[in-house]
């Protein structure tokens, strides 16, 4: 259920601009890894780095707080949605910045700026525990500076399982496959909220309710792409 989105990766790509060199931290089973550089990844549970495909990056064991390579080392770190799992975001973003001589690229998510139906009519639960687990961007901003930041647009075949990939398709919420595929789900008790939404979509007032999202392509949920300049030598 979670392969890389074409779209959402071309942006990240583009993000990384002229890096020769990345290291990808808490980089799971390896998706959105460029495969025209020379990446690292790094990863703290053997089981992630056992789902890792044939092909994929080389990947060592070791965690965003304590990155396995000398300062300076690598053109770009990048982070993909990986930022809430970490222990000490702020010590793993120094770790991003001591590696990286040119750039750092991070995919996170901006709890403040969202208005996704999912979490607001259903599973307040879940935008409650966002607002705990992810940073908010300024105080990204106070650890490693000024950024660039564009939103990431969902595309409504999004063929990368996370949270809003379904926000056209409601019915994938009530899969416990899907639901198996998107973490946050073994963090809440979501029940309640799946039943009302198995309702709602039976009685048509999901759609009603709703009805501007069918007709859009793409829908920004509340994902930003957030980019850094360091300089480099």
């Amino acid at each position: 259920m979670r392969r890389p989105d074409p779209r959402i990766a071309g942006a990240i790509v583009s993000a990384l601009g002229d890096a020769r060199s990345v290291i990808n931290v808490g980089a799971g089973a390896g998706s959105y890894e460029p495969r025209d550089r020379s990446v690292l990844a790094v990863e703290p549970s053997n089981l992630m780095i056992s789902q890792r495909p044939p092909g994929a990056a080389p990947c060592v064991l070791g965690s965003a707080e304590a990155l396995p390579a000398a300062t300076g080392a690598f053109d770009a770190a990048m982070a993909v949605l990986t930022i809430h799992h970490w222990r000490d975001w702020r010590l793993g973003l120094r770790e991003m910045r001591r590696v990286a001589r040119s750039r750092i690229v991070l995919l996170t998510f901006d709890a403040e700026a969202s208005d996704f139906w999912l979490t607001r009519d259903y599973l307040p639960a879940i935008a409650a525990l966002d607002r705990e687990t992810m940073p908010p961007l300024n105080l990204l901003a106070e650890e490693l500076g000024p950024y660039e930041a564009a939103p990431v647009l969902v595309p409504r075949d999004c063929s990368d399982g996370f949270l809003g990939a379904y926000w056209r398709r409601p019915q994938a919420y009530l899969d416990p496959i899907v639901r198996r595929s998107i973490s946050v789900f073994a963090k809440v008790d979501a029940e309640a909220g799946l039943n009302q939404l198995a309702e709602d979509l039976a009685t048509g007032a999901w759609r009603e309710r709703n009805a501007d999202l069918l007709a859009r392509d793409a829908l920004d949920v509340g994902y930003r792409l957030l980019r850094w300049e360091l300089g480099g030598d």
